[in-house]
């Protein structure tokens, strides 16, 4: 073979190991490009959520992604979130995952740490114990710890509450929060809340009514267990304000049953009364307002405490041809009738 077919041949050698050079690097391009941006995430709806506790590792990271099937290839996942560095930037939180989203856009979330906050609405509770039942649902915090702080004399001194009077810091509303928020952190949001609502206004109609704050809102709380009809909440108040004026007993039913700790209860008899003699909250037996609040009260409740209707009235109880409202009184002798007619009712409906 002379020379010039050798290079000829040679030649073609080489543009053969560089076609198939530059194919196999094509293909680990594609590979590669594939890994970091073809879509990974699995879904069919608009958007999913991925939960990372506090303290996770990258591990338990890549094994919550694996348990919840958030990706197809966890693998690809694994491989991207290490070349960008992910296992020393895990930050906790709740992350908006949508379907069809990337490894890259994915790792650039979780490593962003830009959380999607959730919505809380804070309704009625009547137990520290209860809220604390609520607010573990929604978020990070433990059961047992947030309760553990609602009840702690010392943690609570520095929020201006005890545990007697701490459902007065939550004013019921809808806030927003991120998920891993700690329980000292909620409730020095509570706190921040609670104090824009008692703004100068609403504390000098208060000051006014010569009682405080936090019993406007303990009393509140029984106007919220007597009623669902704003409407007549404002008279009610009026009853237990004009009550108080007088040094009269409250007499209120629903704080018997916090004290007896059964809110199933239809009719408050002396059995109850008797049974919770020693109870501070039972106001048949003890002056004045109960400790703190037997519920977290409505705005509607604060308000009708803060603005009560001007009446005389110093009794009511249910009545019978108007359900769900009450009859009023001014005095005992028609209220005596009044109530005669409701027992009336009951023993005919078997309630005892």
């Amino acid at each position: 073979m002379n020379k010039k077919k050798k290079n000829s041949s040679l030649k073609k050698i080489l543009i053969s190991f560089a076609i198939l050079a530059f194919f196999s690097l094509a293909g680990m391009g594609v590979s590669l490009y594939q890994k970091i941006y073809s879509p990974n995430v699995i879904g069919n709806e608009d958007k999913r959520y991925l939960y990372v506790p506090t303290g996770s590792t990258f591990s338990q990271l890549v094994a919550i992604i694996k348990e919840n099937k958030m990706v197809m290839n966890t693998e690809t996942f694994r491989w991207v979130a290490e070349q960008m560095n992910l296992p020393a930037h895990i930050l906790p939180g709740r992350y908006e995952v949508k379907p069809g989203m990337s490894n890259f856009a994915l790792v650039k979330l979780l490593r962003s740490g830009k959380q999607t906050p959730l919505k809380i609405i804070i309704n009625k509770f009547r137990t520290p114990e209860e809220l604390a039942v609520f607010i573990s649902s929604k978020l990070e915090i433990d059961e047992k710890v947030f309760a553990e702080l609602l009840n702690d004399e010392a943690s609570l001194a520095a929020y201006g509450f005890t545990p007697s009077t701490v459902l007065c810091c939550f004013v019921p509303n809808t806030y927003e929060f991120y998920w891993n928020t700690s329980p000292e952190k909620f409730l020095e949001r509570m706190k921040k809340e609670y104090d824009l609502f008692w703004n100068d206004n609403r504390k000098q109609q208060a000051a006014q009514l010569g009682i405080s704050v936090k019993e406007v809102c303990t009393l509140a709380s029984i106007l919220e267990e007597e009623t669902n009809r704003n409407d007549e909440k404002p008279a009610i108040a009026s009853v237990y304000l004009n009550r108080l004026k007088k040094g009269m007993l409250l007499q209120a039913d629903p704080t018997i049953k916090y004290a007896m700790g059964d809110f199933t209860i239809k009719r408050v008899t002396g059995f109850y009364i008797e049974e919770t003699k020693n109870s501070p909250y039972n106001t048949y037996r003890k002056q004045g307002l109960p400790p703190g609040p037997i519920c977290t009260p409505s705005v509607a409740s604060i308000e009708s405490v803060l603005q009560p209707a001007h009446t005389d009235y110093l009794y009511f109880c249910a009545s019978v041809s108007k359900p769900n409202y009450h009859e009023f009184a001014n005095n005992y002798s028609q209220h005596q009738k009044n109530a005669k007619l409701y027992q009336q009712y009951l023993n005919k409906k078997g309630i005892h």
